[in-house]
């Protein structure tokens, strides 16, 4: 798997407002080819600064296909009056690792 790792710097005064918007584009981006899911996530010590963590199936996916797409143009227009500056974008690979207390089951367990 890999992840697109994006910080993203938000006007204090405009957290609620740029949160909205994110959700009003997030289909934007759940509909893109390789899409596996994604956390948006504001900063405990520093709350102008978003992470969101998106997983993809391939690099590929993201960049080029999701950067260079029309969704992506519309996607980064809905957000873009929101941001104190430039987002940061970067990529990791990994598996994701759970708890087995917090896995969901899909088959009954053995008696």
């Amino acid at each position: 798997m890999v992840y697109e790792i994006a910080l993203l710097p938000v006007h204090k005064e405009q957290i609620e407002q740029f949160r909205r918007a994110f959700d009003e584009v997030a289909p934007l981006l759940t509909r893109a080819k390789g899409y596996g899911g994604h956390m948006l996530a504001k900063g405990i010590e520093t709350p102008e600064l978003f992470n969101l963590i998106v997983q993809w199936a391939s690099l590929e996916d993201h960049t080029p296909g999701f950067e260079e797409s029309e969704d992506h143009q519309m996607f980064m227009m809905g957000l873009e009056e929101y941001f104190s500056e430039e987002p940061k974008v970067y990529h990791i690979e990994g598996h994701l690792l759970l708890k087995e207390s917090m896995m969901i089951r899909t088959t009954p367990l053995a008696r």
